[in-house]
Formats: structure tokens, C-alpha cells, sequence
């Protein structure tokens, strides 16, 4: 009987080890010694083995379940918990959200605002920047004019009746400069009014979205460099007119010390007097008159 006992704990032993080689030469020891008919104890035995230790891990796995079981009915309670909590906040985002939209949409309408004023200041500046290429564009020609009476004065001071016909077509330029300055005043004054609006617009975007004020210092900026070229083309315009008007008071003091020239170069003054006066042009096509002017005399 000890035999047999030991036999049965060894092939158990090997069972749960799963060592085939054991399990081999205890069966054979089995046979060798009680027969091949006694077998069936040995495996009896074992399965009992088997199925009581199945039972017993079974019985682990249970009780393990049901603690986990009580652990996730704990955990789904305060997940339900917080839950609950979740969907109260949401409710709060949600309304949190729908006043954010009534913002995003107010700032949505005054940005658009400020985009048709930024355009509106663009068309007035690219219409300045027209006014004032056109204002150096004129300016470039009286230079050139002044440089062609110089020339002429210095060859022959018998032309000086032509340089002060000359000096007349200056002067109605001069007031035609005139105007367009002051054409040029009534758009910085509309730049001005525009400006004003704008700082009413920028206050309410402050209020609204402070994000805007990088935006809105660009533009200020932007504005003030234009005003500075603005005078300082102006600036230019008018030291010009003032040497123009400087030479031609020079050009008249000439004049009455060489009045008695007059008669004995009366035939030269003649062939420069018969080339027809030209109407003064509109400003835009004022530099191509000039220059059908230089090509006539």
C-alpha cells in the first residue's frame, strides 16, 4: 500500500508539472509491479486529483470574481457619479459656448466694419499716392523747364521776352500746383475724419477682443508714415515753387537792364514768338504738352 500511495503522489506530482518522462516511468513501475489491470487506480486517483484541485482553483476564481465584481459596482457608482457631474458641466460649457458665439459673432460683424474702413484708407492712400507722384511729376518737369531757361538765358539774353512767356506758363502751373495742394488738403482732412471713426471702432474692438490692438496700432502707424511723406513731398513742392519764384524775379531784373536790347534783335525774338502758344493742358497729360513744347521751339 505505501507503494501505491507513493506511486499515485509521484504521478500527481508529475501531472501538475506537466513532466511527461515522470509520469512515463511511474506507469511503467505501476504495471511492472501491480499488472496492467490495476492501472485504472492510478488514473483514478489522478483525475480526482485533477477535479478536486479544479474545484479548488474554481472556488478562488469565484471569490476573486465577486470581489472584482464588488469592485467595479463601486467604481461604476462613482463613475455614474461623476457622470452626473460631467453632464452638469456640460450643460454649463454649453452655455458658456453659446455666449462665446454671440461674441465670436459681434467681433465677426465689427471686424468686418473695420475691414470696409481699412479698404476705404487704402483707396484714399492709393489715390494720395497717385496726387503725389503726379505733384513729383510736375515738379520734375518745372525743373527741367528751369534748367532749359537757365540755358537759353545764358546763350542769348535777347530771348528773354520767350523765357517770360515762359515764366507766365510757370506761374499757371504754379496755380494749377496750388489746386492740387489743396485737393490734396481736402483728402488728408477726409483721412483725418476717417481716422477719428476709426478710433471709435478700435475703443469698441478693445472692449470686445484685445487682440485687435496689434492690428489697429499697425494701421496707426501705417497712417502717420504717409502723413509725414505727405509734408515732406509738400515740403519739397514748396521750397521748389520758391526757387522758381526767386528765379524769375531775377529773370525780371534782367530784363529791364536789357530792355534797349530789345529793338536790335527784334527779327531773333520774332522767329521765337511766332511758334504758337499751347492752351495749358490738364494735369495728367500735362508732362506729354511739355515735351511736344521742347520739340516745337
Amino acid at each position: 500500500m505505501l507503494l501505491k500511495n507513493h506511486l499515485i503522489e509521484v504521478f500527481k506530482q508529475a501531472s501538475l508539472e506537466n513532466n511527461f518522462l515522470l509520469k512515463e516511468n511511474v506507469v511503467l513501475k505501476w504495471v511492472h509491479r501491480f499488472g496492467i489491470d490495476s492501472l485504472n487506480d492510478l488514473l483514478i486517483h489522478s483525475s480526482l486529483q485533477k477535479e478536486n484541485q479544479r474545484e479548488e482553483e474554481n472556488q478562488e476564481h469565484t471569490s476573486l470574481i465577486d470581489e472584482v465584481h464588488e469592485e467595479n459596482q463601486e467604481q461604476i457608482s462613482l463613475i455614474d457619479e461623476v457622470h452626473e457631474e460631467n453632464q452638469e458641466q456640460i450643460s454649463l460649457i454649453d452655455e458658456v459656448h453659446e455666449e462665446n458665439q454671440e461674441q465670436i459673432s459681434l467681433i465677426d460683424e465689427v471686424h468686418e466694419e473695420n475691414q470696409e474702413q481699412i479698404s476705404l484708407i487704402d483707396e484714399v492712400h492709393e489715390e494720395n499716392q497717385e496726387q503725389i507722384s503726379l505733384i513729383d511729376e510736375v515738379h520734375e518737369e518745372n525743373q527741367e523747364q528751369i534748367s532749359l531757361i537757365d540755358e537759353v538765358h545764358e546763350e542769348n539774353q535777347e530771348q528773354i521776352s520767350l523765357i517770360d512767356e515762359v515764366h507766365e506758363e510757370n506761374q499757371e502751373q504754379i496755380s494749377l500746383i496750388d489746386e492740387v495742394h489743396e485737393e490734396n488738403q481736402e483728402q488728408i482732412s477726409l483721412i483725418d475724419e476717417v481716422h477719428e471713426e476709426n478710433q471709435e471702432q478700435i475703443s469698441l474692438i478693445d472692449e470686445v477682443h484685445e487682440e485687435n490692438q496689434e492690428q489697429i496700432s499697425l494701421i496707426d502707424e501705417v497712417h502717420e508714415e504717409n502723413q509725414e511723406q505727405i509734408k515732406l513731398e509738400l515740403s519739397k513742392t514748396f521750397e521748389n515753387i520758391e526757387e522758381t519764384k526767386w528765379e524769375s524775379n531775377g529773370l525780371e531784373t534782367a530784363s529791364s537792364n536789357e530792355i534797349s536790347s530789345k529793338n536790335q534783335n527784334s527779327n531773333k525774338i520774332n522767329q521765337f514768338t511766332e511758334t504758337p502758344k499751347l492752351p495749358l493742358p490738364y494735369i495728367k497729360n500735362l508732362r506729354k504738352w511739355i515735351n511736344n513744347d521742347k520739340k516745337a521751339s
